[in-house]
């Protein structure tokens, strides 16, 4: 995808040398094909020509799509549109959440599950098996002691073995992360076999680097969305609105790098996003345009 949208800004002015690089890249492999297709879908989507009319843009169509056609396709990946549902996911979690949802579980051995907003669970839990996979998402775990096996979870390229403790799970764009708010977890990496034992108050994270260094839990920031609570402190916007997008059924837009660079601080009930992107804009005197499931802030 990011190649596809390289070229979608590349053809704006290609000439016949790069018209026959970009056919030679379109023959290469089917799914450049597909991206190319799904990219320029999303650019003439009634969204983006929304965009471009609250902007007043006065630019080039390349300019704007280097401003942010990026950042527009994430969220039109993350929300399905010019993409279709992701079947094979639906198909094997046993429970999924949509934008601004969550769900309370009880598993066959106790365990007490919060899955929050867009995310993915299962589990299989029987005389043979105690296993619980996170697919995508975030949730909060609350295991109990058992007799013989623990629980074995899996986030991603991250597993853990758990049993007697609370603790949140998170993976999202290939990074996955684990936090123990009471009790003990064994964590060790699908590949590579990094291990480490975490007790309460510890976290950590496993990306394409590795398994991270030990950090320590601020519940009160880190689990705030276990009370339905949105806590940042002096964190950049952009930052802070790539959070909001998962809880808003739409799309959040900026279009102004120097305002997602400001630095903000709040503490927000995450039921209302519309209302905690107001507030932001409101302290960052930044302008808001609200359209039909599109934000923009600019």
């Amino acid at each position: 995808m990011d190649q596809a949208l390289d070229w979608l800004i590349e053809l704006e002015s290609a000439d016949s040398a790069q018209q026959a690089r970009f056919q030679a890249w379109l023959r290469a492999d089917p799914a450049h094909a597909e991206a190319f297709a799904q990219a320029e879908a999303i650019w003439n989507g009634q969204v983006i020509r929304d965009t471009a009319n609250a902007l007043g843009a006065r630019t080039s169509r390349r300019q704007r799509l280097r401003a942010w056609i990026r950042p527009m396709v994430a969220a039109a990946v993350l929300l399905g549109i010019g993409y279709g549902i992701d079947l094979p996911l639906r198909l094997q979690a046993d429970h999924l959440t949509v934008a601004g949802e969550r769900q309370r579980l009880q598993l066959a051995d106790g365990s007490s599950v919060l899955l929050n907003t867009r995310s993915a669970f299962s589990s299989q839990i029987d005389s043979q098996h105690r296993e619980a996979r996170l697919y995508e998402g975030e949730a909060f775990l609350d295991v109990p002691e058992a007799r013989g096996l623990p629980l074995e979870i899996a986030a991603g390229p991250l597993r853990v073995s758990t049993q007697g403790s609370a603790l949140s799970l998170r993976y999202l764009d290939g990074q996955a992360r684990v936090q123990v708010q009471r009790g003990a977890a064994d964590i060790h990496a699908a590949s590579g076999g990094a291990r480490l034992r975490l007790a309460a108050g510890d976290s950590v994270s496993l990306g394409p680097d590795g398994l991270g260094q030990r950090q320590r839990l601020d519940p009160a920031r880190d689990l705030a969305w276990v009370q339905g609570r949105l806590v940042f402190d002096n964190c950049p916007l952009g930052q802070v609105l790539d959070e909001l997008r998962r809880y808003y059924p739409g799309l959040i837009v900026t279009a102004s790098p120097t305002l997602a660079k400001v630095n903000v601080t709040g503490n927000y009930r995450l039921d209302d996003p519309l209302d905690v992107v107001r507030s932001l804009a409101q302290v960052t005197s930044a302008s808001l345009h609200e359209l039909p499931r599109l934000l923009i802030l600019n």
